[in-house]
């Protein structure tokens, strides 16, 4: 069996209502015709949705073929253990060319009661932002359930929630059960559980092509929501180039960012974890002993587990991406 290497995936799009073009412009993805473009699906284990490695004697195969066959190799022994062929983790970059709906995602005691699924932490992490844009992330006042109720009722429910204005480089952490929505002219690298369960709960009473308004899932939701209140939802986080910065660790995932000048030399041999790469700006190449690959702003590579060792060289003056492992 031949060894792994990083891999590539080919992005999946998908139209959404509140989509738009900025994949294309921001990030150079080619989505051809479609019509409002929301979301890139660039790396995913979901069900039906399966990533396709796209470079490499590997390209073909999808993500769950590869872990059948790699198995700890690919992801971790821990991993595997855990998760056995499953992907833990969905990778997507999101553009908000209107307001996305408020919603909230269950945990994963609730999602697997309800859907057989796992719950869904997530975060953002703000490629680009139209000046004055704003996202929705937990509620501005201490509220209890009874006063949600009735500020829904009554189509008061914005008058509660929690707006930011944000900025590129900005960084929000959703744990499940946190009310949250992207905001108009927003595109944002999010990393979250592999799941797809979400609970829409506002959306603005807006129709769609035929008239019809969005399903809203306002009994599911309200036993999934987390009421505590907080001074402050945005993620504090410090960068010290030329190494990887912490910015979220959780249950889930940990996230650093790591922005470089020269070439970094990584061990991950400690991790028992992929390592996933996720550029947002600039152009690097990524070499391993008998594989070398360019990755460019707006791409994404997963370093299998099995490689302890690999050098991230910087093809443009600077370079940051978002590094994620288990």
């Amino acid at each position: 069996m031949q060894n792994l290497y990083p891999l590539k995936f080919k992005p999946q799009y998908y139209e959404k209502i509140w989509g738009g073009d900025k994949l294309r412009t921001a990030l150079g993805k080619d989505f051809g015709d479609l019509p409002n473009c929301g979301e890139s699906w660039e790396l995913s284990g979901v069900t039906g949705n399966i990533s396709e490695i796209s470079n490499g004697f590997l390209a073909g195969n999808n993500l769950e073929e590869l872990i059948e066959i790699y198995m700890g190799d690919l992801v971790g022994d821990k991993v595997y253990e855990k998760f056995s062929v499953e992907f833990p983790l969905l990778i997507k970059f999101i553009d908000a060319n209107d307001d996305l709906s408020v919603q909230v995602h269950p945990n994963d005691e609730m999602s697997k009661k309800r859907h057989q699924a796992f719950g869904k932490t997530e975060m953002w992490y703000v490629l680009q932002a139209d000046k004055g844009a704003k996202l929705n992330c937990g509620f501005n006042q201490p509220i209890d359930k009874a006063t949600y109720v009735k500020k829904l009722e009554n189509k008061e429910i914005m008058d509660v929630l929690n707006f930011v204005e944000v900025d590129a480089g900005d960084v929000f952490f959703m744990p499940a059960g946190r009310v949250h929505a992207i905001g108009k002219g927003i595109v944002v690298a999010e990393i979250q559980q592999t799941s797809d369960v979400t609970y829409r709960i506002y959306d603005y009473d807006r129709k769609d092509a035929n008239g019809n308004e969005r399903d809203l899932h306002t009994e599911l939701a309200l036993d999934a929501i987390d009421f505590t209140y907080h001074d402050s939802y945005k993620t504090d986080y410090a960068i010290e180039k030329n190494k990887s910065s912490e910015v979220v660790k959780c249950n889930y995932f940990n996230t650093s960012i790591l922005e470089f000048d020269t070439t970094i030399s990584k061990d991950i041999y400690s991790l028992d974890s992929f390592v996933i790469y996720i550029c947002v700006e600039g152009e690097y190449e990524i070499t391993t002993d008998n594989f070398k690959e360019t990755v460019a702003k707006g791409e994404t590579i997963l370093v299998p587990a099995s490689i302890h060792e690999y050098q991230l060289k910087p093809l443009s003056p600077n370079v940051k991406v978002l590094e994620v492992h288990l």
